[in-house]
C-alpha cells in the first residue's frame, strides 16, 4: 500500500460527503460563468440597445446567483472541514494505537520528538489538504475549463490566443514540482529534528540547570533553528523563481485581451459586450495560473507528510501476538530459562542463561552494570524475544502465550521510574484503575509510602508533575513499588527498586514482601547484598552470563564475585557469611 492509498483508506468513510462537497463545488463553478455572461448582455442590450426593461431581470439574476453561490460555498466548506476533521481524528487514533503496539526496539530507534511531529505538524498538513487543497484545485480546474469553453462561444480566434500560455504554464508547473519535492522532505526532516531537540531539553531541563549549560544548549538550539529556517528559505527560493513566471503568464492573458480583443471590437468582429464578457472570464483563467505554484507546494507538503506518517505506521513490531495464543488469566509463577541467548545489533547481550524457579520463591540477581540483569527480566516479560533458547512460564514458552495475559500477571517496578502527571492515587492504581481506595492504601503501606503520602498537601489526591517531579527518588521508587504490588501479580519484578531508600525502609519493604512470597514469585535486581541475601536463589551475572548461583551462604563460601562484593559492602561486619 502506498502512503496516498493509506490516507484514502481513512477518507473512504467520508466519500459520500466528499462527493456532495465536490458536487456543490461544481455548482459554484457553473454559476460563476453566469455573472460575466449577464454583464455582456447588460452592455450590449441594456446600455447599447436601450432595452432598459431587461435591467431589473438581469440584476435579479445576479443577486440570485450570488446568494446561491454563497450558500453553496458555505455548505461545501463545512462539508470538507467535517471530512478533514473526521479523517484527522481516525488517522491520529490509528497511529496512536499502533505506537502503543510497538516494542522496546522501536522506541530505542525512534526519537520522541520525531514521533510527536508525526502526530502534529504532519497530521495538520493532511488535514489542510483535505479541507482546502482538494476543492480549491478541483474548482479552479473547472473554472479554467468553463472559462475557455465560454470564450470559444464568444470568438474562436480569441480563445485560441488565450490557449497559447497554457503549455508554458504546464512546463513551469512541472519544473517547480520536480524541485520542490526534495525541499519539502528536507523541511519535514529539519522540523522533526528541531522538535526532538526541544522535547529532549524540556524533559532534561534539570540536568541543563545542574550543569549550568544553558548557553551551550541555546547554541545547539540556534543551530537546529537555523537549519530549519534555511530549509524553509531554500524552499522559498524555489517559489521565488517560479511564482513570477506564473504571474507573468497570467498577466499575458490580460495583455492579449486588451490588444487583440480591443482590435477585434474596433474591427467589429466582436461587440463591446463580448469583450466585457471575456474580461469577466479572464480572472477565471488568471487565478488558476497564478495559484498553480502554491497548490503544487501544498500537494507536495501533503505527500511528504503522508510518507513520513505511513513510514512510522507501517513499521511492524518484532514482538507480535502468536497466531494461536495460549490464554491463561492467572499463572502460578513457575519460571524457567533454558539455554537462552539474546543478540542485538550484532552484539551478544546475554549468553546461555539457565535457571529454574518454583512459584513463591524469591530470586536475587546481582552483577556489575551492563551485566544483562534487566535484559533477563525483559525477556521474561517479552519486551524482547530471545534469539535462541526458551523462556518458560508455567512450562509454556512466553512466545506462545497471549501477550496481554502474560504481562497482566507480572508486576514490575522498573529501574527508570516513570510517574504520570496525575494524582498519587491514580499513579498507584494505574494497573488496576477500578480498584478501591482501600486497596490503593494497602499497597502504599506495603511499599512504606502511606506516611509520606498522607503528609503531602492533598494526600493521595496530590498531583505529581511529569515523571514524578516534586517527589524524591526514594518516594518515586516506593510509589512505583506500590503500583506493582497493587496488581497482585503471579510474578513480581523489582529492578533496583530500593536503591534510593534508606536501610530502615528497605528492611520494612523486605518484611512486607515476605508476606506475599507464598503466592508470588519475586525477582529482585539489586546492587546491595542486603536486598537479596535472604533470597531462595541468587544469580550472579557478568558480561551476559550467570557466573554463580546459589544461596547467600553457598555463594559467600564459594569465595567468588558474590563473596568479594559482600566483603566490600560489609567489611568486618560479617560472621560465617551472615550480616549482623
Amino acid at each position: 500500500m502506498t502512503p496516498v492509498k493509506w490516507v484514502y483508506s481513512f477518507l473512504k468513510k467520508y466519500r459520500v460527503k466528499m462527493a456532495l462537497g465536490l458536487l456543490m463545488t461544481t455548482g459554484i463553478a457553473m454559476l460563476t460563468i453566469v455573472s460575466p455572461y449577464i454583464s455582456g448582455i447588460i452592455v450590449d442590450d441594456v446600455i447599447g440597445a436601450g432595452n432598459r426593461e431587461l435591467l431589473p431581470v438581469m440584476i435579479g439574476c445576479l443577486m440570485g446567483v450570488t446568494i446561491i453561490k454563497g450558500i453553496l460555498r458555505f455548505s461545501s466548506q463545512i462539508m470538507f472541514e467535517i471530512c478533514s476533521q473526521g479523517v484527522l481524528y481516525s488517522m491520529r487514533d490509528a497511529v496512536y494505537k499502533k505506537l502503543l503496539q510497538e516494542d522496546f526496539d522501536f522506541y530505542n530507534k525512534n526519537r520522541t520528538g520525531d514521533l510527536m511531529s508525526r502526530q502534529t505538524g504532519d497530521m495538520d498538513a493532511i488535514r489542510h489538504f483535505i479541507a482546502y487543497v482538494i476543492y480549491a484545485v478541483y474548482e479552479n480546474i473547472l473554472l479554467l475549463s468553463f472559462a475557455l469553453l465560454m470564450i470559444f462561444t464568444v470568438n474562436v480566434r480569441l480563445a485560441l490566443c488565450m490557449l497559447i500560455v497554457l503549455p508554458f504554464t504546464a512546463l513551469a508547473t512541472y519544473g517547480q514540482s520536480k524541485r520542490v519535492r526534495p525541499a519539502f522532505q528536507k523541511i519535514r526532516q529539519q522540523f522533526s529534528s528541531l522538535n526532538t531537540f526541544v522535547q529532549e531539553n524540556i524533559s532534561g531541563n534539570r540536568v541543563v540547570k545542574a550543569f549550568a549549560r544553558e548557553d551551550y544548549e541555546i547554541g545547539k538550539f540556534n543551530k537546529e533553528n537555523d537549519a530549519y529556517r534555511d530549509a524553509e528559505l531554500n524552499a522559498s527560493a524555489i517559489w521565488m523563481k517560479f511564482v513570477p513566471i506564473f504571474e507573468f503568464l497570467s498577466n499575458v492573458l490580460t495583455v492579449v485581451l486588451m490588444l487583440y480583443g480591443g482590435y477585434m471590437v474596433i474591427q467589429g468582429e466582436i461587440t463591446l459586450g463580448d469583450m466585457v464578457t471575456v474580461n469577466g472570464y479572464l480572472w477565471m483563467l488568471t487565478v488558476p495560473l497564478r495559484m498553480a505554484g502554491w497548490w503544487i507546494n501544498d500537494i507536495h507538503r501533503f505527500t511528504t507528510s503522508a510518507e513520513k506518517i505511513y513510514a512510522t505506521y507501517s513499521q511492524e513490531p518484532d514482538i507480535r501476538e502468536p497466531e494461536r495464543p495460549v490464554e491463561r488469566k492467572h499463572f502460578e509463577g513457575n519460571v524457567e530459562f533454558k539455554h537462552v541467548f539474546y543478540h542485538a545489533d550484532d552484539a551478544d547481550i546475554i549468553t546461555d542463561i539457565n535457571f529454574k524457579v518454583k512459584k513463591g520463591q524469591t530470586v536475587g540477581i546481582i552483577g556489575s552494570t551492563g551485566a544483562g540483569k534487566s535484559t533477563v527480566m525483559n525477556l521474561l516479560c517479552r519486551f524482547y524475544d530471545a534469539s535462541s533458547g526458551e523462556v518458560l512460564v508455567d512450562g509454556i514458552n512466553v512466545k506462545d502465550l497471549d501477550l496481554y495475559d502474560l504481562r497482566d500477571n507480572i508486576g514490575m517496578a522498573m529501574q527508570d521510574v516513570f510517574l504520570f502527571s496525575d494524582t498519587i492515587e491514580g499513579n498507584i492504581a494505574y494497573g488496576r484503575s477500578h480498584c478501591s481506595f482501600e486497596e490503593v492504601k494497602k499497597a502504599a503501606k506495603m511499599a512504606d509510602a502511606n506516611l509520606f503520602i498522607q503528609n503531602m498537601p492533598e494526600g493521595y489526591d496530590t498531583i505529581v508533575g511529569e515523571r514524578g517531579v516534586g517527589l524524591s527518588g526514594g518516594q518515586k521508587q516506593r510509589i512505583s513499588l506500590a503500583r506493582a504490588l497493587l496488581k497482585d501479580p503471579a510474578i513480581l519484578i523489582l529492578d533496583d527498586t530500593t536503591s534510593a531508600v534508606d536501610m530502615e525502609t528497605e528492611s520494612y519493604i523486605q518484611k512486607q514482601l515476605k508476606n506475599i512470597e507464598k503466592d508470588c514469585t519475586i525477582f529482585i535486581i539489586a546492587y546491595r547484598i542486603s536486598s537479596i541475601k535472604d533470597a531462595d536463589l541468587i544469580l550472579v551475572m557478568d558480561r551476559g552470563r550467570i557466573v554463580e548461583q546459589g544461596t547467600h551462604e553457598e555463594l559467600v563460601a564459594a569465595g567468588g564475585y558474590y563473596a568479594s562484593a559482600f566483603h566490600h559492602q560489609y567489611g568486618s561486619f560479617q560472621n560465617k557469611g551472615e550480616v549482623k
